[in-house]
């Protein structure tokens, strides 16, 4: 069964101020939360296009959307293809370019994948190390940590779950797979344990969640599906269109943080000219300055909400 506690719901999807006409795109349609909400906000030639490379995502979702269906279309495939794909399903381009009303992203792995042991994301369950978020892709978790090399485990373990003890991590992993390859979750687990000393295992959670974290990032590569489908969904957006971006960790709020500022930014000229010569303008201005964040609330019903914060953008008229 697919289920999964969607975050911020009316906050994001408020934030895209849904036109009963309006084009409309999820880039993560997990459990079809935000979908529904919009799908249900639409009217007579409006339309909402979702993408999930997750095929049990998929399909749960054509039951929750079913009253909708006239108005939805469901693509399988990573957000990283946004502009190609919403060019195959015909929307209305300007000089080549899709143009929607506006783009949602609910970042992060869905509840569904977490719980399900089969799929290997989580450390408490002991299950094959596959981490894949699109199970016909081609590298597992189990590829990373049997195959690569000690520095580039403990490069990604410390780019992408922040974990100081990467280098003992990384070395206590290629110690153990000369034995024999570290094919489960619950081996991981226990390594990445026995490799942090005992004093830090006892505060921060469970000791092999950072790496966990980065595992599951590199096999997907989380966050440079999350630049380039960024950089395509400004270029997506109509004039007066909004991008909506929820992010769970410091990582993926930071890309999203930079890109917004990029288009937010005006000139371009280095800093040390007298005066402004490339006559750029501003792509995008912030709806919210400060990402909005869960109550206390929701936090208390959906613990994993803790992290999530919320950024939005809106697309300005092109310059003079």
């Amino acid at each position: 069964m697919f289920h999964h506690v969607t975050v911020l719901l009316e906050e994001a999807v408020n934030g895209l101020k849904v036109k009963p006409d309006g084009i409309y795109v999820d880039c993560t349609l997990g459990g079809a939360g935000h979908s529904e909400l919009i799908a249900s906000r639409l009217g007579e030639g409006g339309r909402l296009i979702a993408f999930d490379q997750d095929e049990s995502a998929i399909e749960h979702a054509r039951g929750r959307l079913a009253p909708y269906m006239d108005r939805v279309t469901l693509i399988r495939s990573n957000f990283r293809h946004l502009e190609e794909k919403l060019l195959e399903t015909g929307v209305p381009t300007h000089e080549g370019v899709p143009q929607v009303d506006g783009i949602l992203f609910d970042l992060g792995v869905s509840s569904p994948q977490l719980d399900e042991a089969e799929r290997g994301f989580g450390y408490r369950h002991d299950a094959p190390l596959d981490m894949r978020m699109d199970r016909t892709s081609g590298l597992t978790a189990a590829d990373i940590v049997n195959g690569w090399d000690e520095r580039e485990i403990a490069d990604i373990l410390d780019r992408y779950g922040e974990e100081r003890f990467a280098r003992r991590i990384a070395k206590a992993i290629v110690e153990a797979r000369k034995r024999r390859p570290i094919a489960t979750t619950g081996e991981l687990a226990e390594l990445v344990k026995e490799a942090i000393p005992a004093a830090a295992r006892r505060t921060g959670g469970h000791p092999a969640r950072r790496s966990f974290q980065a595992l599951r990032i590199a096999v997907n590569d989380e966050l440079g599906a999350e630049e380039d489908a960024l950089h395509q969904a400004v270029a997506c957006l109509k004039p007066g269109g909004r991008v909506a971006v929820i992010t769970f960790h410091s990582l993926e709020d930071r890309i999203c943080k930079q890109i917004f500022a990029k288009y937010v930014q005006s000139c371009t000229c280095p800093p040390d000219f007298p005066m402004c010569v490339c006559g750029a303008s501003s792509t995008l201005r912030l709806v919210n300055r400060k990402p909005i964040e869960p109550g206390a609330e929701e936090i208390a019903a959906n613990p994993r909400a803790r992290s999530a914060k919320l950024r939005i953008a809106e697309k300005l008229p092109p310059g003079p």
